[in-house]
């Protein structure tokens, strides 16, 4: 199972919205067959599985047990069910990490692997098989993205000098893994401060892979189009108050002044089928949403030798669990979880 995990995430980034999924096929102790989800509408991880077979191993398929890291589908989507296929193979048995809480799954694909014969066990690993969709599973339970909040900050706790000059704190490597993780994630979002003081591209070019969406706050419509966010190559939200306009690669999307705009904004994304959003800024932003209680996950560039004195305070966080400490040369990151 923790080989269907670790396939599992060479998906991440590439097949939202669906989950992320590894499957291992195991015939006495030997794997004959694994393979994960790879792309958006391709075959899924079950498949790529039983595919990944080889010719003379073929006649094993009936007598092996298939571990897969959730639940496999019983609907058509963009591929047909995984459950057909291992029904089809004669799989004696399933091991499954978790339940998948998609309304058209839930517990279905369990259940008619059952009724056709097949013995299914289920929660190896669970807990972790769960973490691993954690943005899958929030979207689908909560009906908003998974947000990330992710800041860096001074040893004396300053995100910036508030000079209205950007303040270099994370070192290049740091400046490398936040590309990663902007792969990883659907869409990107920062504040009008954040957007006219740094003029962020908002984009992966430090690392490969794909660029996220990119959102911003601008209510009153006033960041010049010269900025880079505006440059047509990656595909942009503007929140605003002013006008709903569609066009290539910038949409405004107009929100409604009476409501908070952070919930807002969420149940835009939430209709748009945007599973992950990582938050980069600025600090009035971040602690919006996290005294709003609407984040997810919090990570924490710390530069242990950089002192600013005067300057924007960092963001504070609330009800949260220190969940992994990592050093990269100068900076320390802390990943936080949100104690809902």
């Amino acid at each position: 199972m923790q080989r269907c995990l670790d396939l599992a995430l060479s998906g991440l980034g590439h097949v939202a919205p669906n989950p992320i999924v590894g499957a291992v096929l195991v015939y006495e102790n030997r794997i004959i067959g694994e393979g994960y989800h790879q792309q958006y509408g391709g075959p899924h991880a079950e498949v790529n599985c039983i595919n990944s077979v080889s010719a003379e191993d073929e006649a094993l398929i009936s007598k092996s047990t298939l571990y897969v890291s959730l639940e496999p589908c019983v609907h058509f989507g963009k591929t047909p069910p995984c459950t057909d296929l291992i029904i089809k193979k004669n799989i004696p048995e399933v091991v499954i990490g978790c339940r998948d809480s998609y309304d058209e799954v839930n517990g279905k694909g369990i259940e008619k692997l059952r009724v056709n014969g097949v013995n299914v066990i289920t929660g190896l690993m669970e807990k972790e098989s769960i973490d691993l969709n954690r943005r899958f599973f929030t979207f689908h339970q909560h009906h908003r993205p998974y947000i990330i909040l992710k800041w860096a900050q001074s040893s004396d706790g300053r995100i910036s000098a508030g000079n209205d000059e950007r303040t270099l704190i994370s070192n290049e490597y740091s400046n490398r893994l936040v590309h990663q993780w902007r792969t990883e994630e659907d869409a990107i979002l920062v504040g009008t401060h954040t957007a006219l003081l740094d003029d962020p591209a908002l984009t992966a070019r430090l690392w490969p892979g794909k660029n996220p969406l990119r959102l911003v706050i601008d209510t009153g419509l006033k960041l010049p189009l010269s900025l880079r966010l505006f440059d047509g190559t990656v595909k942009t939200i503007v929140f605003n108050l002013q006008k709903q306009e569609e066009a290539e690669m910038i949409t405004y999307y107009k929100l409604d002044a009476g409501f908070p705009v952070i919930p807002q904004i969420l149940s835009a994304l939430y209709k748009l089928q945007v599973q992950s959003v990582l938050v980069e800024g600025g600090a009035k932003l971040l602690q919006s949403f996290i005294d709003a209680e609407l984040w997810d996950e919090a990570r924490v560039i710390g530069n242990a030798q950089l002192t600013i004195g005067k300057g924007v305070n960092a963001p504070v966080l609330a009800n949260n669990t220190l969940i992994q400490t990592r050093e990269i040369e100068t900076d320390i990151f802390h990943i936080y979880h949100h104690q809902h």
